[in-house]
Order: C-alpha cells, then structure tokens, then sequence
C-alpha cells in the first residue's frame, strides 16, 4: 500500500478530512465515491462540487478500499469500515458512530 494519500475533495477541508458540514473531532473518514472513484468528504460536499449525483456501492463490492482515515491514512474496504465499531483498525482513531445515518446515501443498504 501507498504511503501517498489519496487526493480528498471537500468544503473548507481540515488535515484530517474535517469540512464545512461535518467538523465534530470524530469527523474523520472520506468516502470514494462510487460515481466518480474521488474522495469527499461528505455527501454534502459531494453534492456542491461534483455536478452529478450519487451512486451507491453495491454490496458485491464492498470488498473496495472506498474509506479513508483521515487520521492515519488508511484505505478501509467498505466491509471492514461497516465492521469497525466507529474505529481505524490501524491507529484506533474514533469514527463518529453516527455517520450510521448516513450509510444509505453511500451504500447499497438491504431493505429494513
């Protein structure tokens, strides 16, 4: 794996992936997008500067580096981001938990 991060866009983006519409201490992931394979940092931020809409992630391929830590760097699949517990599996950064309400905008979710 890279020591290279990849490249995040964003509103008013912090070191650590931090931007306008999301900027609490545990605001720290960026999500590639499934539309156009670039990281943002939200979907709001998607939104402003894309010009496209969202494509979610299929759950066939959730096994796509598609999360990163904004913290350390690390690429997560989706799966072991699902999986997490709201931390990096590498630095043991805090996620925030409630990024859960958000999942449906990114991923495939099954029906409730």
């Amino acid at each position: 794996m890279s020591n290279i991060r990849p490249n995040v866009r964003g509103v008013d983006l912090d070191a650590q992936t931090r931007c306008r519409h999301y900027h609490g201490p545990t605001d720290i992931i960026a999500i590639k997008m499934k539309c156009c394979g670039e990281y943002y940092a939200c979907k709001d931020c998607h939104e402003e500067q894309a010009g496209h809409a969202i494509v979610t992630w299929p759950k066939n391929e959730w096994s796509q580096r598609a999360i990163l830590c904004g913290e350390c760097g690390r690429e997560l699949t989706i799966d072991e981001y699902l999986a997490s517990n709201s931390h990096c599996p590498r630095c043991n950064a805090q996620f925030n938990p409630r990024c859960s309400n958000h999942y449906q905008f990114y991923f495939e979710m099954p029906a409730p």
